[in-house]
């Protein structure tokens, strides 16, 4: 399963809005057009892992973003970060998880994305954030778009993550 790879170009694009705290959703890595539930990608290679997890957050509750990001850490620190490939999906109202505006989660999962933790964000949900407010929403770098969050669950219980909803 070969990661996939933010492409410089957009990388030198983003990073002049990065700073002035903007993060345009085109800056995100996607799989939109090259998503195959028959063969999952990852933007972090993890060839020894012996456990993978899926994390869903589907909750506009800093409390449960909270608990998922405990939950992701808590892998981390059992397993070692070579030993376990997790990744969080967000969808419907959980995609606020993954707004730069909330400045102690963005810190979280930068921190644990720099640990190999990969953090999925559902394109449903953002055109349905867009037909609310006029515009998709912004998005923390780390975060890869999928085109739906629950697709990429299933994609990955097909391939034998395990299932978490904390």
């Amino acid at each position: 399963m070969s990661p996939v790879r933010l492409p410089r170009l957009f990388a030198a694009l983003a990073l002049p809005l990065l700073l002035l705290g903007a993060v345009p959703s085109w800056a995100n890595v996607s799989m939109l057009k090259d998503f195959d539930y028959a063969k999952p990608t990852f933007i972090h290679d993890h060839p020894f892992a012996i456990a993978h997890v899926v994390l869903q957050v589907s909750q506009d509750n800093p409390a449960r973003w909270n608990l998922t990001l405990n939950n992701a850490q808590n892998l981390l620190n059992y397993f070692g970060q070579e030993k376990v490939q997790i990744v969080v999906v967000a969808f419907g109202p959980g995609i606020k998880m993954y707004l730069p505006k909330n400045k102690a989660i963005a810190a979280r999962i930068a921190a644990i994305n720099a640990e190999g933790v990969e953090f999925d964000v559902c394109h449903n949900s953002m055109e349905e954030f867009k037909k609310k407010t006029g515009h998709l929403p912004p998005l923390d770098p780390s975060v890869v778009i999928v085109p739906a969050g629950i697709v990429r669950i299933m994609q990955l219980e097909s391939h034998g993550f395990n299932y978490v909803k904390p």
